[in-house]
């Protein structure tokens, strides 16, 4: 439980999660757009137009703006820092 806690203000995704947010909000925006007008149009008021797009603004910004556990599935394994600073010999000339 503490780890679920520490890890939401660092706020990590990973690319499959982005991907998964970029997708969720273009389908969610492009709909509350159509149906905002639609309603407004039908209603001939603007306030409804805005209030419906302004709501699932909010909604969408209350899924995708958390670092919610299902955008983080798929974690990137980085190769350790000491791995990388000991080397392996590789890349290093020798002087003659």
């Amino acid at each position: 439980m503490s780890n679920l806690l520490q890890s939401i203000p660092e706020g990590r995704i990973d690319f499959a999660g982005q991907k998964l947010v970029d997708s969720i909000s273009r389908i969610v925006l492009i709909s509350a757009v159509v149906i905002s007008f639609i309603a407004g149009f039908a209603l001939q008021d603007v306030r409804v137009t805005f209030g419906l797009f302004g709501a699932s603004t909010v909604l969408l910004s209350l899924v995708v703006l958390p670092p919610w556990p299902m955008f983080n599935q798929h974690p990137v394994k980085w190769l350790d820092s000491s791995s990388s600073a000991k080397g392996n010999g590789k890349g290093k000339e020798k002087a003659s």
